[in-house]
């Protein structure tokens, strides 16, 4: 049987939404290697609206659900309908939605909030012991998602860096092409666009996130 993996989306574009290269290359190499995949994300209003030409805030209103649902040509389900017992993993892509739609983590830092939602079902991934694969600016909510002592990267930000040690995870430079693991807490984690300055350069690090994970899965699988 396939493995089956959750990919939960946080809305559609870097500065508003989930980082869209970040998911199609998620999407991409997830299919490369025959896996399963169930799109899910949040059926609730985005925090603001971006223009990504001008990087201004728009006045209008979008929700996460539905702009998520234009990454992956609508194959997408609410978040309610997640449960963990159906999957093997779950991966979070990055982009700034993660820290407005996910979090206020873009606002307050180290003193963030993340939404009960996504909190619960990040939680009972972790609790069933399947991996979780989180890039870009997601790990900095780990230490609020998983508890203190988790091991995880965001790049070399000394800025989120340090927002992550104030919540009391451990965080560890790592290069764009690279992945850091917490065994312990079966967690993989990669820049990508925190210091990717090409979609290559975000392709390397994020393949290798996914075949972790789904290394990861495989070895659970075989265990229970």
């Amino acid at each position: 049987m396939k493995l089956k993996i959750a990919v939960l989306l946080s809305g559609c574009g870097v500065y508003d939404g989930a980082e869209i290269y970040e998911s199609v290359l998620t999407l991409l190499r997830l299919d490369q290697l025959d896996v399963q995949v169930q799109c899910f994300a949040p059926d609730q209003p985005q925090h603001h609206v971006i223009n990504h030409i001008t990087g201004e805030e728009m006045a209008e209103q979008r929700n996460v659900l539905t702009e998520a649902a234009r990454i992956c040509r609508g194959a997408i389900l609410p978040l309610t309908e997640l449960n963990a017992e159906d999957f093997d993993a779950l991966i979070l892509p990055g982009g700034f939605g993660v820290a407005k739609n996910f979090s206020d983590f873009a606002f307050r830092g180290a003193q963030v909030e993340v939404d009960t939602q996504v909190c619960t079902q990040v939680q009972a991934f972790h609790q069933a012991g399947k991996p979780l694969g989180l890039m870009c600016i997601a790990p900095a909510l780990t230490a609020k998602l998983l508890g203190q002592g988790v091991t995880c990267t965001i790049g070399q930000d000394a800025g989120v860096a340090g927002a992550i040690s104030a919540m009391g995870g451990l965080h560890k430079s790592c290069a764009v092409d690279e992945v850091v693991v917490d065994a312990k807490h079966k967690l993989v984690t990669t820049p990508a666009y925190m210091l990717a300055e090409r979609i290559d350069q975000a392709a390397q690090g994020i393949f290798k996130l996914v075949d972790k994970v789904v290394e990861l899965a495989k070895i659970e699988r075989q265990t229970v």
